[in-house]
């Protein structure tokens, strides 16, 4: 988080978890520039943090990114707006910038409102133990941790002299747009708004995107970029979205190994295809078919039930031209029967399903994970 240079962070325990565990993180884009781009839950359902956040990221510029788990403010109202604006606020108080200079982030139960006094009381302490070291960077993450088990962060520093680091969360309820996810990426490359915003996208779009535990879409995603300038260095668009691109499949990559009740890291590879979009399809059909899942979790290699979820999509398919290999082992082709399911081996953690349409050009990966004994307990008391 804070290996680019002209970033600060922090993670303090505000009280907003009876846990008494860190819950609201800080970051801090102390410059020379403000630049900020960010990306959104397509969700119809959105939580107050990202009206906000949208709102303010209109003029591509941000300060600041106060971040909170415990809560995430969903489904409040307009008292929840109102919460999410003043603890901008706050924020911009404590650091002597407009609110307008703050973006909001929020995760948790939806449908609660924060405790305010305590987000409040929070920030106070957060603004206090602000940090450039790997240890704020490393509070931060954690502090916006809800049913993930470890922080996750990442950072890669470019040959030309410009640094991108990142922090997220994300453990369950992951479908697109995004993932349930908070994500910030800082870098200290000299960027121009429009540059910060295509890059972002592009990112996002392969890896974020492409992340796949559950098909359930949150009202709180939100991944966010702060291009603070400080190391002079001006970075070429594509090398931008490249470190990015690099970064942000690193911090999903620790995702999908932190899924909830996850015993799998489930790779979906689908080639052939017409189109990348029918490619896309086919792959998320796939990996979010709950035969599929539970087939993988038992260690079972039944490439029936590949066959029949990537027959389902509604995407171009003759099953006549249908291979599928599940790592290395290649067990149908041509929609039919072409080794003994023991062939493959899935006693391990990895799963690498590929699938060949063999239609046209088009491909597509979707990470995923099992549908294990673990999610169904985690998630049917997630609100006790």
């Amino acid at each position: 988080m804070t290996a680019p240079l002209g970033f600060r962070a922090a993670g303090v325990a505000a009280g907003i978890k009876a846990s008494g565990a860190a819950d609201l993180a800080l970051v801090v884009n102390d410059g020379p520039s403000d630049t900020a781009a960010g990306v959104f839950t397509e969700n119809k359902v959105k939580a107050a943090p990202v009206l906000w956040s949208q709102q303010v990221l209109r003029q591509r510029r941000l300060r600041a990114v106060v971040l909170n788990s415990g809560g995430a403010n969903a489904c409040t109202g307009p008292e929840g707006f109102q919460d999410a604006h003043a603890t901008a606020e706050k924020v911009a108080e404590a650091l002597g910038v407009g609110a307008i200079d703050v973006a909001v982030c929020s995760t948790g139960l939806i449908g609660e409102r924060l405790p305010m006094a305590a987000v409040l009381s929070g920030v106070d302490g957060a603004v206090a133990a602000l940090g450039g070291d790997a240890g704020a960077g490393l509070a931060a993450a954690t502090a916006i941790m809800t049913t993930d088990t470890r922080p996750k962060q990442a950072a890669l520093r470019h040959p030309s002299g410009w640094t991108v680091g990142g922090m997220g969360k994300g453990s369950g309820m992951m479908a697109p747009s995004l993932a349930t996810m908070l994500v910030v990426l800082t870098t200290d490359a000299v960027v121009e708004p429009e540059t910060a915003d295509a890059a972002l996208r592009a990112a996002t779009r392969v890896t974020f995107d492409r992340l796949d535990i559950d098909g359930s879409m949150s009202t709180n995603d939100t991944v966010l970029l702060l291009a603070s300038g400080a190391s002079g260095v001006v970075a070429a668009p594509d090398e931008l979205a490249a470190a990015l691109t690099s970064v942000s499949a690193d911090l999903a990559g620790q995702m999908r190994a932190d899924a909830e009740g996850g015993t799998k890291e489930i790779t979906i590879t689908v080639t052939g295809a017409a189109s990348d979009a029918d490619a896309l399809t086919v792959a998320r059909w796939v990996a979010r078919d709950s035969l599929v899942k539970t087939a993988l979790f038992g260690s079972d290699p039944n490439w029936g039930r590949i066959a029949a979820a990537a027959g389902a999509a509604p995407a171009e398919l003759d099953p006549d031209t249908l291979d599928v290999t599940i790592n290395g082992v290649l067990l149908c082709r041509g929609g039919a029967k072409a080794a003994e399911r023991a062939e493959a081996d899935l006693s391990g953690r990895e799963v690498d399903v590929h699938i060949e349409l063999g239609i046209g050009g088009g491909s597509a990966t979707v990470l995923t994970s099992d549908l294990s004994h673990g999610y169904v307990e985690e998630n049917s008391a997630y609100s006790s």
